[in-house]
């Protein structure tokens, strides 16, 4: 397992899947993908098996999560610190330019991240996720849903969100992810909660997108609604939609041809 040091002492775990020879006539922009919360990096297993025999892929956990030790740094003082880790990681991987994707969270880091260094990104992929600040209820519940799990751990929560995180009759899915969910420290996803409640805004930012963009949602999901997949669609200069069936929050775990299969179109279409 590979880390990269951070200046203020955390570690990042990565996966760099090297893909074709570097001597192979242009080579194809690297991917690079971002998870959610509360996951690590192996919940795009189904994306690096897919793609990696043909392109760069990296994957790595965001601080507090998965295998990025925290350490006695505090595991993220505000949202943009998670996007100033990827372009550190960037940085130390030689990483000049790169198709950038995410899901949920990772999806808002996607955008972050495009905001702080779009002449470093081809294009964006931006899965099962939401572009508007926080609303006073919604700082509200993370703020709570932080405290309850610096105090009970990650198991209620857990079982309470499993099956709105995977439709209930993905089972292989379900317990995957289930088990992704339990691995996570209390300390890094209550952490992540409270920087993401105070997260910036981004629609105002999205007519500026200069990059082709593939937003994906799944048909069933609850927390990003397919009604607002279109309306992010909509917002974007050049985009395209794919809606994924019987799947919820998680598509590309769920439903990882399909996923894969609007992944490779999208990525056909990059400079």
């Amino acid at each position: 397992m590979p880390t990269m040091q951070l200046s203020n002492g955390v570690q990042l775990a990565y996966d760099d899947h090297t893909g074709p020879e570097e001597s192979t006539p242009a080579p194809p922009v690297p991917l690079v993908l971002v998870h959610g919360h509360p996951f690590n990096r192996s919940s795009w297993d189904a994306q690096v098996a897919e793609f990696a025999a043909e392109r760069r892929v990296i994957t790595f956990d965001l601080r507090g999560y998965g295998e990025s030790a925290v350490r006695d740094a505090p595991p993220v003082s505000d949202f943009g610190d998670f996007a100033r880790d990827l372009e550190a990681l960037l940085d130390h991987l030689g990483v000049a330019r790169c198709a950038l994707g995410g899901i949920s969270m990772g999806g808002q880091i996607v955008l972050d991240a495009y905001a702080r260094f779009p002449h470093r990104m081809a294009g964006l992929l931006l899965a099962d996720t939401s572009p508007g600040a926080e609303t006073p209820e919604g700082k509200a519940f993370r703020n709570e849903l932080a405290d309850r799990l610096l105090a009970e751990g990650m198991r209620g929560y857990t079982d309470e969100v499993l099956h709105k995180m995977v439709a209930p009759y993905n089972e292989e899915a379900a317990g995957r992810v289930r088990r992704m969910m339990l691995a996570s420290s209390p300390r890094g996803a209550a952490a992540a909660l409270r920087a993401r409640a105070e997260r910036p805004d981004y629609e105002a930012g999205l007519a500026e997108v200069g990059v082709p963009v593939l937003v994906v949602v799944g048909r069933d999901d609850t927390y990003t609604p397919v009604a607002g997949a279109r309306a992010l669609h909509a917002a974007l200069p050049d985009a395209r939609l794919c809606v994924v069936e019987r799947a919820a929050h998680l598509p590309n775990l769920e439903r990882p041809e399909e996923f894969n299969a609007a992944v490779r179109d999208w990525l056909a279409g990059l400079n």
